[in-house]
């Protein structure tokens, strides 16, 4: 019985493509903090949209509900992406104009030393934002 009800999760289509954002190389930060929390549902939840960073664009991937993180990639990941999911023309200008209606996002929340007592518990290590 539990397989028939997980086969028709509604889940199972974003988890499906987490899996393939992460093989892609996208990396998944948890939003672990109030702030990271705030961040991530400043994004449209389980949509593809992106973040300019040091005037690159970071791909990023908001799920609140499955694993409560913001899937990262560059453009090397983001291509890699595309290749297995083709990204149309409108998908293109949904996210621009998306990125123009919350310009407000701050990159220092996912930095490591954002909340000293959680996350570094949780990721020692670099002071920098992985993707």
């Amino acid at each position: 019985m539990l397989v028939l009800l997980s086969a028709c999760s509604p889940y199972r289509p974003v988890l499906h493509r987490e899996n393939t954002l992460a093989l892609a190389g996208f990396t998944a930060h948890p939003a672990d903090t109030t702030a990271r929390w705030q961040m991530m549902n400043l994004l449209p939840p389980t949509t593809l949209t992106y973040r300019m960073q040091n005037g690159q664009p970071i791909l990023l991937y908001a799920d609140p509900i499955a694993c409560g993180c913001v899937y990262m990639g560059d453009s090397r990941a983001y291509d890699a992406y595309r290749k297995s999911h083709p990204i149309s023309l409108a998908e293109e200008q949904r996210m621009t104009a998306e990125i123009n209606q919350h310009p407000g996002w701050d990159w220092s929340v996912w930095d490591s030393s954002a909340d000293v007592n959680v996350v570094n518990g949780l990721r020692p290590g670099p002071s920098h934002v992985f993707y």
